[in-house]
Formats: structure tokens, C-alpha cells, sequence
């Protein structure tokens, strides 16, 4: 199990938590647990409500959609970011490709820390617009 401390060390790393500090990080941390897969066992099906974020911290899980592989997530990839913000269905399957770790953020407790900490808002969303205008940039070409 990791310490909050290396949480924090590992979250820094983290695409969708860039812009975000190393004090939130270890506010971040504090609502983390972590989970392990053996392999083949899903994490959660298609059409699932949406309620936790999750990042690869050793091993692999796939992504399929209608038993087509979207993505193999594999250390540090972030998966179901969308359930931070959103209880929609999930639109995937997450199984584990072999033995794996994982942080789980729970978007209740996300939302709760997201109350007395808005500059968490703040860098998540900055993220999200420079993926978003990068993105942008990619489809004029």
C-alpha cells in the first residue's frame, strides 16, 4: 500500500492533475484508496453508473466498448475521469489484463474536498480546456 506521501509523489505525474499543487495533490491523496485486480476481473461493465476515477499505479486494464478494445490503461493512465463530474453511464468495460493496482477516487468525496478547495476546480479544468484546445488544433488540420 502506498503511504499518502507517495500518493501525492505518484499524482504529480498525472496528466488530468498537471496544473494542479502538491498541497492539493495531498488533498487529493488523503480520499484515495487503492484496490487490486487479478487478472480478468472487471473493475466495472458497460452502461455501469459512473462514481470513481481511477489510475493504473502497476499492471494493466483494458477498455472495450462493445468487446472492442478502446485502450489498454496501463501505470499512471487515468480512467473514467468523466465520473468525477458526471453520473452518466459508463461507456466502457474495465477488466484487468493482468494482476494491477489502482487509486480509486470516489466522486463523492471528490466533490466534498472540490467544496472547500475550488483552485482544485480550477487546475482539473485547465487541464481539461488545453487537452480540449489541443484537440481542436488536431481536427482544423
Amino acid at each position: 500500500m502506498l503511504t499518502t506521501v507517495e500518493k501525492v509523489i505518484f499524482l504529480q505525474d498525472i496528466d488530468i492533475l498537471s496544473f494542479t499543487s502538491t498541497e492539493d495533490l495531498a488533498r487529493i491523496a488523503a480520499v484515495t484508496d487503492e484496490i487490486k485486480l487479478e487478472p480478468d476481473q472487471i473493475l466495472f461493465k458497460e452502461s455501469d453508473i459512473s462514481d470513481a476515477l481511477y489510475i493504473v499505479i502497476e499492471g494493466k486494464v483494458r477498455l472495450e466498448k462493445e468487446e472492442q478494445l478502446v485502450m489498454l490503461a496501463s501505470v499512471k493512465d487515468a480512467f473514467g475521469t468523466w465520473a468525477l463530474f458526471d453520473s452518466e453511464p459508463r461507456v466502457v468495460t474495465a477488466t484487468a489484463a493482468e494482476s494491477s493496482r489502482l487509486l480509486r477516487i470516489d466522486r463523492e468525496d471528490f466533490i466534498d474536498l472540490l467544496a472547500d478547495h475550488v483552485q482544485i476546480t480550477q487546475s482539473i479544468l485547465k487541464t481539461m480546456v488545453t487537452k480540449l484546445r489541443g484537440l481542436m488544433a488536431r481536427t482544423r488540420t
